[in-house]
């Protein structure tokens, strides 16, 4: 099924009762809220459809919220919020997964010092070195702005060496901000597992986050809208846990498309990409507006 090309949200909006917002790419660019993102947010709330962001951020809810109010999201323009973060702590918290059963509680973190909280008051010990650690947590790159995934070869063979799990908060590869794309955690997970190391990861488009947001929300899942930028997370997650689709040309597809801001693909373009990843999204709008 060839997907429906939308200038707006408000000629499908009454068709659902609930929509599913990722946030990178869609509501907001890394910087601020993309033109015309909160009124379309407002609109959807004013017409009684609850909003729930669902975003791979590898921190949990509280410190998304902050950064997201910094840059211009208030917590009254969104009903709920689930991140990556949050699935990994609730792992974390369990302690049942096979990766941490019966294992040490000293992990070793790949990631920024923004990525914080996963295991805070849970009774884990972080520490600086793979030798000491008994598994691993990618957040993402230390400084994403200037390193690539290659750049932690070496590191993950010391990990690989001591056969170290490793859980991964980010699915994502790579991540819009502004006009410039940047390497994620699920790259160095990608290149770990590459490596021959096990690895397991949580968010989009894994099923837990879907069972949990389809929860929260308290509607069918047919009755959802996701709106998304990302073929690979956003959109074959939400086809597989039977949700509708939106796709977000002018997120994280947008420079492989060489698309302007708010720009739509052509019907080859999306058909391409339709065939690359096996599935194809209901509709497509170059920005989230309504």
């Amino acid at each position: 099924m060839s997907p429906k090309f939308l200038t707006g949200l408000a000629g499908i909006a009454a068709d659902y009762d609930a929509f599913l917002l990722d946030l990178w790419g869609v509501v907001h660019n890394g910087h601020m809220p993309y033109p015309g993102v909160l009124e379309c947010m407002a609109k959807l709330r004013a017409n009684g459809k609850p909003l729930i962001l669902v975003s791979n951020a590898p921190r949990t809810n509280d410190h998304v919220i902050a950064f997201l109010r910094n840059i211009g999201v208030e917590r009254t323009d969104y009903d709920q919020i689930l991140t990556s973060g949050d699935i990994t702590r609730e792992v974390l918290t369990w302690r049942e997964h096979p990766f941490l059963k019966d294992n040490g509680e000293a992990f070793y973190q790949i990631g920024a010092v923004r990525d914080k909280g996963l295991e805070d008051g849970l009774g884990y010990t972080r520490v600086h070195s793979v030798d000491a650690a008994d598994f691993l947590i990618c957040t993402g790159l230390v400084d994403d702005e200037t390193e690539i995934p290659e750049d932690y070869r070496s590191l993950l063979m010391e990990g690989l060496s001591r056969d170290l799990p490793m859980l991964c908060a980010n699915p994502d590869l790579m991540v819009m901000r502004g006009t410039t794309t940047h390497y994620c955690a699920g790259a160095i997970a990608a290149l770990y597992a590459e490596m021959g190391g096990r690895v397991e990861l949580f968010g989009k488009p894994y099923p837990e986050v879907y069972r949990q947001a389809i929860k929260k929300l308290g509607v069918k899942a047919s009755r959802i809208l996701a709106v998304g930028d990302s073929m690979r997370t956003d959109i074959k997650g939400a086809h597989a846990a039977g949700i509708d689709s939106v796709l977000v040309s002018g997120g994280i597809h947008a420079e492989e498309w060489g698309l302007q801001p708010g720009q739509i693909p052509t019907k080859d373009q999306m058909n391409t990409v339709t065939e690359q990843y096996g599935i194809a999204p209901n509709y497509v709008i170059g920005h989230m507006v309504w």
